[in-house]
């Protein structure tokens, strides 16, 4: 038999059935529509609202001064963030200038995201979770592979680097602009051996992290299971996308002050908008 869909009139009536369909994994449009609000934030505040399911990415352009949220619904999702200068893709995330600008191997309240021009890109600013991961980067179909037995981006079990590529295609960007990124709630420490040690959990549900936008920013995120996550099967449950509209640091943000470095950062961060 021939398909309700084979004709324009069936593929027009049932996409238009599918109206007011909603899933967990989708955003949501306005964003001021989201339930559960991020406390004492107005709805028309909203720019974003979306989950990433277990495997799912997302991108979006926010502006500066922007409050990202990210919460961790279920303790087993692991978010991989890239983030670019939205007027200038070619100023990106750095990690290795993260650290070492910083001082130190490790992701928190008050660090910093630096780019790769000395610029702050995003700075964070509550941390629930502690577990986070500036040294192994993203999983890819490889890595995948060996773990789950496959690792095909339109599979049962995607990778991070090719959820970044369909991403960043989006703002015309491609395979040489997928740069080194972060992991955020799956963590990663160093022994004093050198040996890396991951801290994959699950971990309590509903842990947060609010990061804030310091410039206009691509943002870019994949939600696949740690590139070291020892486990069997592929665990990565949904994190929750909540974005608003705020303000940047004020002078005499302790974030901003906090460091002879950081505050060099934000000058040059503030001299970029100086026009």
């Amino acid at each position: 038999m021939t398909s309700a869909t084979a004709d324009p009139h069936g593929a027009q009536a049932h996409a238009r059935a599918q109206a007011g369909t909603k899933t967990e994994a989708m955003p949501i449009l306005p964003a001021r529509d989201a339930d559960a609000l991020p406390a004492g934030v107005a709805a028309d505040a909203m720019l974003w609202a979306e989950t990433l399911a277990g495997g799912g990415y997302a991108s979006k352009i926010v502006g500066r001064g922007a409050r990202i949220e990210l919460t961790d619904l279920a303790g087993d999702g692991c978010i991989s963030l890239l983030a670019f200068n939205a007027e200038c893709a070619v100023e990106r995330l750095n990690v290795a200038d993260t650290l070492k600008v910083q001082w130190h191997g490790y992701l928190g309240a008050g660090r910093l995201l630096l780019s790769d021009m000395g610029r702050v890109l995003l700075s964070i600013v509550e941390d629930e979770a502690g577990t986070h991961d500036a040294f192994c980067g993203a999983s890819n179909r490889a890595s995948n592979a060996r773990r789950y037995g496959d690792g095909d981006n339109h599979g049962a079990h995607p990778n991070a680097r090719d959820r970044f590529r369909i991403a960043v295609a989006k703002y015309g960007l491609g395979r040489k602009d997928i740069h080194p990124c972060v992991n955020f709630f799956k963590g990663v420490r160093i022994a004093p051996d050198g040996a890396t040690q991951p801290e994959v959990g699950p971990f309590a549900p509903n842990r947060r992290l609010v990061l804030r936008a310091e410039m206009d920013l691509i943002l870019v995120l994949a939600n696949c299971p740690h590139v070291l996550d020892p486990r069997a099967d592929y665990h990565a449950t949904p994190v929750r996308v909540r974005a608003w509209r705020d303000a940047v640091a004020a002078p005499d943000d302790p974030i901003r002050t906090g460091t002879p470095e950081g505050l060099r950062a934000f000058l040059n961060t503030e001299a970029y908008y100086a026009r």
